[in-house]
């Protein structure tokens, strides 16, 4: 397939990258607010619909003003939560729009939603080292510091637990504040807390690969959880809350352990002797690899083709890929890009 990919200049892709900023925006310092180049973007995506049979878009809802002359040949990949009026509000708006969801439990309150799929998230098979003798001697929490990710609940099972916990977090603008009165307080008034910072993704394989068990403790309705096979992948269990997407990924007592509680979580840390840190990694395999996105993506393509193009003509049978340009694209463009685009002449379906 001919694939086009609207991204920042810094992705790394086999399509064809059209590049609308030179680096991601989230780590650009002088970009105090990305909606100007997101907005240039899609505008001139617009502009160029006609090229592309198929537009799937990872951008939230920015594009959908932009969208009503093609929107049955466009696919959206909603990535946030959708329990909020607004959310609710908007999309309302929108109805025709084909949508896919990355868990089940995230269509929950939008169940008449156009949705056509739900699709989890994977990663390449070789991304993340299989690890199955760790020896850091300690759990990790790795994500955000922010109330709902659930930070100061790791704190608590880690040190109830006797354990060593590292934190490898980021700290956006918006939870400055939350970090600076509630959980910098905790890190430093527990002596089994190390918190390293924000982990690049390469050094992601040796900080969960050298854990006994990744902790995640949310406290929302997580749409799915990338971090929990990237664990996975590395033959790591997870400790997960049973809150949103998290049933649908973990299998108990095969990739970890689900539980409702502290006091659960403190239970499963006594059990981690006798997970098999191989079945995990088996079943990352299985479930949760990219070459499985792609074909169910491949698969919802499909049917948005043959859709009469204004000139009378059925669309040939090639998609086309756009991603947005907050964070750079390293992976598939069928997986992460914001927004992607499908044209060209491609082999014929099977």
């Amino acid at each position: 397939h001919d694939v086009t990919l609207f991204a920042s200049g810094d992705s790394q892709t086999s399509a064809r990258l059209e590049p609308f900023s030179d680096s991601a925006l989230r780590l650009d310092p002088k970009i105090h607010d990305p909606t100007p180049h997101h907005i240039v973007m899609l505008d001139s995506v617009r502009a160029r619909a006609n090229e592309f049979e198929v537009l799937h878009f990872h951008v939230d809802v920015l594009h959908y003003p932009f969208i009503h002359d093609f929107i049955d040949r466009t696919v959206t990949t909603m990535h946030g939560r959708l329990d909020m009026p607004e959310e609710r509000h908007l999309l309302s708006a929108f109805a025709e729009a084909p949508l896919v969801s990355i868990s089940d439990d995230q269509r929950g309150s939008l169940p008449s939603a156009n949705w056509v799929g739900t699709i989890h998230h994977g990663l390449p098979p070789d991304l993340l080292p299989f690890n199955p003798t760790p020896k850091g001697d300690y759990i990790a929490y790795l994500g955000r510091i922010a109330p709902e990710k659930g930070p100061d609940r790791a704190i608590e099972i880690a040190s109830r637990a006797g354990v060593k916990l590292k934190m490898a977090a980021k700290i956006d603008a918006v939870d400055r504040a939350y970090w600076e009165t509630a959980i910098q307080p905790l890190v430093a008034a527990h002596s089994n807390v190390e918190f390293v910072g924000e982990v690049a993704d390469r050094q992601k394989g040796t900080f969960l690969g050298n854990a006994s068990a990744l902790l995640f403790p949310i406290d929302w309705p997580e749409p799915f959880g990338l971090v929990m096979i990237e664990a996975m992948a590395c033959g790591t269990p997870v400790i997960a809350f049973r809150r949103g997407s998290t049933p649908e990924v973990i299998d108990e007592g095969v990739s970890g352990f689900l539980v409702d509680s502290a006091d659960e979580a403190v239970a499963a840390i006594g059990r981690l002797g006798e997970f098999d840190r191989l079945r995990a990694r088996r079943q990352f395999e299985q479930r949760f690899t990219v070459e499985r996105v792609a074909r169910e993506y491949v698969n919802i393509y499909r049917r948005r083709l043959g859709v009469r193009r204004p000139n009378g003509e059925t669309a040939h049978r090639s998609f086309t890929f756009g991603a947005g340009i907050n964070s750079a694209s390293k992976r598939s463009p069928s997986t992460e890009a914001p927004l992607s685009a499908v044209r060209g002449k491609a082999s014929p379906a099977p």
